[in-house]
């Protein structure tokens, strides 16, 4: 698969190292990217640079993966490239960082991740590896026995059906948690956040916030 990465910091570059060493194309955009190019050379001959623009249209699907207070520039140069595609959104609102955008991301009834998907219409938005610390997605990935669940959101059937499979490639479990609005589930300050749980562990936490049992709070494992 083609991936475009919008974003090339901590978690763009794991999880691109991880799609590679699965078989997949990359191509990683920043505002400059020159400065790239170390980290493709190391990521070898599946992997590419460009503009966001350029890894936009590279991707059958795209992950972005920028401070919220980015968004509406972004958006401003890339939303309609993106429409009909997949898009994984790693995103996080940060009021330290991202100021009154923060606010707004949050007062979204649908999290953050509603808040983002509005500025790309037409887009198959899932919130996806937003809850885990790059160190542990590059330490842990396939590791053996539970692996690490990666919670995703989203309203579009076939592409939460595309993004678990990354999950998967990428060496992790996914946890399909249900509608894009669910993604509040685990936004920062939420009990799964930032703990590096196993798929089932996840599992359970989400079941007993909704007041189920894991087999029926519409949770759903590995395929």
């Amino acid at each position: 698969m083609r991936i475009g990465i919008v974003g090339a910091g901590m978690i763009g570059s794991t999880v691109a190292k991880l799609w590679v060493e699965a078989g997949h194309e990359v191509r990683l955009a920043s505002r400059h990217p020159n400065e790239l190019q170390p980290l493709v050379q190391r990521l070898g001959e599946r992997a590419s640079a460009g503009t966001p623009a350029e890894a936009a249209e590279f991707g059958e699907v795209v992950m972005l993966t920028v401070p919220l207070k980015a968004i509406p520039e972004l958006a401003s140069e890339i939303a309609p490239l993106l429409a009909g595609k997949t898009v994984l959104d790693t995103g996080n609102a940060y009021e330290q960082r991202d100021g009154q955008l923060a606010r707004d991301a949050t007062r979204d009834p649908r999290g953050s991740a509603g808040w983002t998907a509005a500025h790309f219409p037409g887009s198959r938005w899932v919130k996806a590896f937003n809850t885990v610390y790059y160190k542990t997605l590059d330490k842990e990935a396939r590791r053996k026995g539970d692996k690490v669940g990666i919670p995703l959101a989203g309203d579009d059937r076939d592409a939460l059906d595309v993004a678990a499979t990354l999950v998967r490639d990428a060496g992790f479990d996914p946890v399909i948690v249900g509608d894009l609005g669910r993604g509040k589930e685990f936004e920062p300050g939420t009990r799964v956040y930032n703990t590096g749980m196993s798929g089932p562990e996840l599992r359970t936490a989400f079941a007993k916030r909704a007041g189920a049992p894991a087999s029926a709070s519409g949770v759903e494992g590995r395929a």
